[in-house]
């Protein structure tokens, strides 16, 4: 067992799931509030969409994943001009793990601002209020807990990504090869050694987030 067989899939690891819960805390924090205050429609169709990664085998979404932005379709080819791929690359890994993780940061940010009486922003609206210093001085303030333990529970999702992941970027080591990835390569190749330690180690650091997520969300 080498160091570099347990230092580049955990750094990996860390840096994919730190870009993509950046922005799924963004992405589903607003999807969240929105749901909050829309009934019906829409929003039973976009709640229903955003909740589909929760129920999809991850290679499903992979496979999803592929046919949007591969290097043979419109979009991966749109992107490709700019420099941005998501085939076998890191990117893609942060894609997956985002994709997969959505839900959790959505269903938390809207029981989060569910939670939020609505005659507190109306006051603050008559008061004159904008909707920016709304949502600075109110909404985020009594929202914090719920978001903040949705961010690290959609951390703890997306540090542990392994189909979508596969299906989109491969298993390239120093490249691709995520901790879960580098669990399964272990594994195959009979390296029960690296295989244990690695799966040791995301053990403690996905229970450390999730306990930390679990307390975040009992302080909304």
């Amino acid at each position: 067992m080498l160091i570099d067989d347990i230092r580049d899939p955990l750094i990996l690891s860390l840096l994919v799931a730190s870009v993509a819960t950046l922005v799924v805390g963004v992405v589903g924090g607003v999807l969240g509030r929105w749901l909050a205050v829309r009934q019906g429609g829409l929003s039973d169709i976009v709640d229903a969409l955003a909740s589909l990664p929760l129920f999809l085998p991850p290679t499903v979404l992979g496979y999803y994943l592929t046919l949007l932005v591969g290097r043979q379709t419109p979009v991966g080819e749109f992107l490709s001009s700019f420099g941005v791929e998501f085939t076998f690359t890191w990117l893609g890994a942060a894609l997956a793990s985002g994709v997969v993780a959505l839900p959790l940061m959505v269903r938390s940010a809207r029981i989060a601002f569910e939670g939020i009486s609505h005659e507190v922003e109306d006051s603050a609206a008559l008061d004159g209020a904008g909707r920016f210093s709304r949502w600075r001085y109110i909404l985020l303030p009594l929202a914090r807990g719920g978001l903040a333990g949705g961010v690290v529970l959609a951390f703890a999702r997306g540090i542990g990504e392994f189909g979508a992941t596969l299906m989109l970027s491969g298993s390239i080591p120093g490249r691709t090869r995520t901790m879960p990835l580098a669990i399964y390569e272990a594994f195959t190749l009979g390296d029960d050694e690296t295989a244990a330690l690695l799966s040791v180690i995301l053990t403690a650091v996905s229970l450390v987030v999730v306990v930390l997520g679990l307390r975040l969300g009992r302080k909304r």
